[in-house]
């Protein structure tokens, strides 16, 4: 072997480092804690900056649990800021209360003002309603006038006596009602028409001569017992009673009675009998002609009914004489005013 076989050969060792070459993480939980607490700062310093010295003082107080003050409020109001705002113009709102002015005389003047104009309203009432009350009173007798009218124009006429059976009037709420029914034997329309008799026709013109004088507006209303139409017919008791109504309108415009006083025309068929406990009696076939009273077509009725009254002797106001003028003494340097002062 020689002497260069006997020389070693050197030992090259490879060592691998594992991981990154960062410091780890730790650091950015420190800077954010840094950085969070520069702004509290910050805004600390702000506030300071804004805040007058009462808001510091109210502040310092809060913290301060040995002052009277917040150790003894309960609410927000005495809290923090205890109704102070971050503006210089706030203040803390106060406990007591405020001073305030005792009313003058003109008050009082003001009161007997009121109570005057309330009285006068009261006596104004009184008397619009005591004059609608007169009005309906004089209503009601020219409507009984009437009905002895009509009453006395069948009797006295030879053609219409015999159908005084047929014809009945009497007062209503809502007004004079008239009615022309059927009787067993003495119908006033053709059976299951809207036909109207000779004799009915001169019934009614008679009634129209009587009732086109007064001012009151018209409803007429047609009726009809319960006697059925036969099965699928198209005509029923509903078209009947408003056929018979509409009918008795015309002959009522033939006698003079004027078309802008008829309210209402309508037909009710077999739903308001005249004797309920017999359906089927023939004086449920009427039409009913109902002189309505004013105070349901007139919204303005009795409106100015109270202005015209005469007034009482109560309300009658004396002439009033004029009073010499009142001296007013002075007192000091301030000149005394009439009446009494009151003062805070």
């Amino acid at each position: 072997m020689s002497e260069e076989d006997k020389v070693e050969q050197p030992i090259i060792v490879k060592r691998i480092k594992k991981g990154g070459g960062h410091h780890g993480g730790a650091w950015k939980v420190a800077y954010a804690d840094f950085v969070t607490a520069m702004m509290a700062f910050f805004l600390l310093l702000w506030l300071l900056n804004v805040s007058t010295q009462e808001e510091l003082n109210a502040i310092s107080n809060y913290f301060d649990p040995s002052h009277p003050k917040v150790s003894s409020s309960e609410s927000g109001a005495g809290g923090v800021m205890g109704g102070l705002t971050m503006s210089p113009d706030g203040a803390m709102t106060s406990d007591k209360q405020p001073i305030t002015q005792p009313p003058t005389t003109g008050s009082s003047g003001s009161t007997m003002n009121a109570a005057k104009v309330t009285a006068q309203s009261d006596a104004s009432n009184s008397a619009t309603e005591a004059a609608k009350e007169l009005l309906r009173e004089q209503e009601e007798k020219r409507m009984e006038d009437i009905k002895s009218a009509i009453e006395d124009a069948i009797a006295s006429n030879p053609d219409l006596q015999e159908m005084k059976d047929n014809l009945i009037i009497d007062m209503t709420p809502e007004g004079l009602r008239i009615q022309i029914i059927d009787q067993d034997g003495k119908p006033m329309f053709a059976a299951g028409s809207a036909r109207m008799f000779a004799k009915t026709q001169k019934l009614l013109q008679k009634v129209g001569d009587i009732i086109k004088t007064q001012p009151n507006e018209l409803s007429i209303r047609g009726h009809t017992d319960s006697s059925p139409y036969a099965a699928g017919a198209s005509y029923t008791n509903w078209e009947l009673s408003a056929d018979r109504a509409n009918s008795s309108r015309r002959v009522l415009l033939d006698a003079g009675f004027k078309a802008e006083r008829i309210n209402n025309v309508v037909g009710k068929a077999d739903t308001d009998h005249l004797m309920p406990d017999d359906p089927t009696n023939p004086r449920n076939r009427r039409v009913s002609i109902i002189l309505l009273k004013e105070e349901l077509t007139n919204p303005d009725f009795g409106k100015n009914a109270g202005k015209n009254a005469p007034a009482s002797k109560a309300d009658e106001k004396p002439e009033q004489k004029k009073s010499p003028p009142i001296k007013v003494p002075k007192i000091g340097t301030f000149q005394k005013s009439s009446g009494n002062i009151e003062f805070p």
